[in-house]
């Protein structure tokens, strides 16, 4: 039984139910094997075990190698619901070899076996083992091991006739009854008059049978009490340290007279006894009611138990038909129950969108780079936007060569010229502009006005009224230089745009000067980063959005806020989340059928929903035309509350690592009932609660655990790095027809004439 024996250590709920006990031992009642087996190979038992020491509390179950793993550990998350188990190959509980100096002791019935014990307790019965590590030093231990294996009928039959050879004032055991011919006997049938006290003995004797049949109910174990106090390595004078191992041991066997009603336990100290305990040998033992032995051996009753490591948060399986990874799915993770089935969210369904919280460092990043990855093999287009630089670093390493040609990489820490998305640049004047508007003011929100948003407004109309490739870099010389003004505002038709810049021009320069300074300052400060001046106005677009979401695409934006500063990493991450919803919303031109599954990956996704949509219809729209959207963020306080309503309502999976005990309340109610907000408080790293959209409809939550990454792969961050940077180069094509209607009519890009003036 020991070969191929594992131990589970069992970390208990919050609030321990005193009935997962009896409901535990009553399931593993089915361990008892056919009657040949049980000849041929023996009947395998268990081994609780609590393990203390001076800071720790251990509660483990010993499972032998006959018995299926995954069984034991099923049986007692469904006793306990909440509790955890994590199973390891089986070893000693105490260690046997020299210098060791150790008190041990085994607990057996002192009365006849047929008789119980007491089982009823208002409060938890092992409170002074558990509760207190009795003054233990460092180098000590306290193991207590309650041994037990499920019987038959035939035992307990036993049990019943030797109660009754007692009652019978006979004895018990063949050895007893042949003295008892030696001896004289005492029947009250033999008496003429009734003894004094007769009728009490009598009612006695009625109590201890109701006790006897009532033990014989149900199911039964046969079992023993073990227990050892060990010292390991103290210098300390040999005889203080047995005096005190003794005294602890005296402790633990005290403990244990709680137990006392019509039986109670007698210490005994047999042979090698700390060997057996070591082995977990069993060989005959006691007769124990379910009831008994679930008083004997149970996790603690008490919310605080010194040193005693509890679950953080219950393991919840996932609902009938949820996905397996596959080509059409984005992976999350395997199922922490039993089993640990591997667990993903449909492609389909994820049209619903996901919100994913988590605080940094409970494997968030992980998660969205298996998705990320898995979108990419699959063919999906996407578009990740990462503040923080590491995500994208893990995708480079690890993504397949193959795909280095759909790879579009604006990185701002790369020393390379990044790929061009110009702002200004499509088909959709005012949408563009819109976009962009609202944007800047959302970014500087603390320091805009209404007067600011009409000269960022009327510049960017005024630009994209020109001919050739409109340019960011173009607005501050719009508003400071009168020259290049006056040639681009007699090119404009639109007489409100004629009469702002007539206003405009009717200012003075210190008026103008005053009126343009909010925004000039705000230009100045995000277009002086070479890298923004390169990737946003740079010249006409080198990224093809439309064609990179429909084709499979991989656009990664690396923003740091080391390399550009907070705001400035938040416009371009915007001015990207903008691109891609024109983009998407372009796709309203074809069928349903032919719009092929796209993703808008968005980290810290609360700085870059800047667009002037309100977030539910873009939500709302957004499943239509298939653009999957992955919402991730840390804690709710970093969303504004039309934000916050907007993601809680429309981002219909819910993916949530561990979150402050503020935040769980709020999200809880997703969860529930199936996970609660301590649940939600107490996730581990790398462990997550879904609330998934399965088949269109929400489904109940359940927890899993996210896998690691892929280790990366040598020199793949290079290689995919080379070929984006040529994917990044325009179309000799495009260039050319871009060039020549510039030098045709656009006023930017004329030449002084040699007196100075332009032609």
């Amino acid at each position: 039984m020991a070969s191929n024996a594992h131990v589970v250590q069992i970390l208990p709920p919050p609030v321990a139910d005193p009935a997962g006990a009896l409901a535990l031992w009553s399931h593993l009642i089915g361990l008892l094997r056919p009657a040949w087996r049980r000849f041929l190979l023996g009947q395998p038992h268990l081994a609780w075990e609590y393990v203390l020491s001076r800071d720790t509390a251990r509660i483990q179950l010993w499972v032998p190698g006959g018995i299926p793993q995954g069984m034991i550990e099923r049986a007692v998350e469904a006793a306990w619901p909440g509790a955890r188990t994590r199973t390891a190959p089986a070893t000693p509980p105490v260690r046997t070899a020299s210098p060791l100096e150790s008190a041990t002791g085994e607990l057996r019935l002192a009365r006849n076996e047929g008789l119980p014990i007491r089982t009823d307790f208002a409060t938890d019965p092992l409170r002074a083992l558990l509760g207190a590590p009795f003054g233990l030093d460092r180098c000590e231990q306290v193991v207590v091991q309650v041994l037990a294996r499920p019987t038959t009928g035939r035992r307990r039959r036993k049990a019943r006739r030797s109660a009754r050879q007692v009652h019978a004032q006979g004895s018990a055991t063949p050895a007893s009854r042949l003295l008892d011919l030696f001896t004289p006997s005492t029947r009250s049938s033999d008496l003429r008059a009734p003894l004094p006290g007769q009728h009490q003995s009598s009612l006695e004797t009625s109590v201890q049978d109701r006790a006897i049949v009532t033990k014989q109910r149900g199911g039964a174990y046969e079992g023993r009490i073990r227990y050892a106090v060990t010292d390991l390595h103290s210098q300390e004078n040999r005889t203080d340290i047995r005096a005190r191992l003794r005294g602890h041991a005296h402790a633990v066997a005290g403990v244990y007279s709680i137990y006392t009603d019509h039986n109670y336990f007698r210490r005994k100290r047999p042979r090698r006894l700390l060997r057996s305990l070591s082995e977990r040998r069993l060989g005959q033992g006691d007769l124990w009611s379910v009831a008994e032995l679930s008083a004997l051996a149970h996790l603690p009753w008490d919310a605080a138990v010194p040193g005693l490591q509890r679950a953080g948060a219950r393991a919840v399986s996932p609902p009938p038909g949820i996905a397996s990874p596959g080509p059409s799915t984005k992976p999350i993770g395997l199922s922490d129950t039993a089993g640990h089935q591997s667990v993903a969210l449909q492609t389909a369904d994820a049209r619903h969108h996901i919100h994913l919280l988590g605080a940094t460092g409970s494997g968030k990043s992980h998660l969205l780079a298996h998705m990320i990855l898995a979108d990419a093999d699959a063919g999906r287009g996407q578009v990740v936007i990462d503040p923080k630089g590491d995500l994208v670093v893990d995708v480079l390493t690890r993504l397949p060569e193959h795909l280095g040609d759909k790879v579009v990489l604006l990185d701002a820490d790369s020393r390379s010229h990044p790929p061009i998305l110009n702002p200004l640049d499509g088909d959709n004047t005012a949408r563009t502009v819109d976009n962009l508007v609202s944007i800047f003011s959302r970014v500087y929100a603390a320091s805009w006005g209404p007067r600011t948003d009409d000269i960022l407004r009327a510049g960017l109309l005024t630009l994209r009224a020109l001919p050739g490739t409109p340019l960011l870099t173009d607005l501050p010389k719009l508003l400071s230089n009168e020259v290049f003004r006056h040639r681009a505002t007699a090119q404009i038709d639109d007489e409100i745009l004629r009469g702002f810049w007539s206003w405009y021009d009717d200012l003075s320069t210190a008026a103008r000067a005053h009126v343009t300074a909010p925004l000039m300052n705000k230009l100045r400060g995000f277009l002086l980063r070479p890298f923004v001046r390169e990737a946003l106005s740079g010249g006409p677009s080198t990224i093809d959005m439309d064609h990179l979401l429909d084709d499979g695409g991989v656009c990664l934006v690396r923003i740091t806020r080391g390399a550009l500063g907070p705001e400035t990493a938040h416009l371009i991450g915007s001015v990207v989340v903008a691109r891609t919803w024109l983009s998407a919303t372009r796709r309203a031109r074809l069928p349903q059928a032919q719009r092929r599954d796209a993703s808008l990956y968005i980290d810290e996704a609360h700085h870059f929903l800047n667009l002037p949509y309100p977030l539910e219809d873009m939500l709302a729209e957004a499943r239509g035309y298939r653009l999957s959207m992955v919402l991730a963020h840390q804690y709710l306080r970093q969303l504004p509350k039309e934000l916050e309503e907007g993601i809680s309502a429309n981002a219909r999976t819910k993916i949530f690592f561990n979150s402050s005990p503020e935040d769980a309340r709020v999200l809880a109610q997703h969860t529930e009932p199936r996970l609660t907000a301590h649940d939600l408080s107490n996730l581990d790293a790398f462990h997550v609660a879904v609330r998934p959209v399965l088949n269109g409809t929400e489904a109940p939550a359940f927890t899993a655990v996210t896998m690691p990454l892929p280790p990366p792969i040598p020199g793949r961050a290079r290689h995919i790095r080379a070929a984006a940077r040529r994917n990044a180069r325009p179309t000799v094509t495009r260039a050319a027809e871009r060039q020549t209607e510039a030098q045709s009519s656009d006023p930017r890009r004329a030449r002084p004439s040699p007196g100075g003036e332009l032609p």
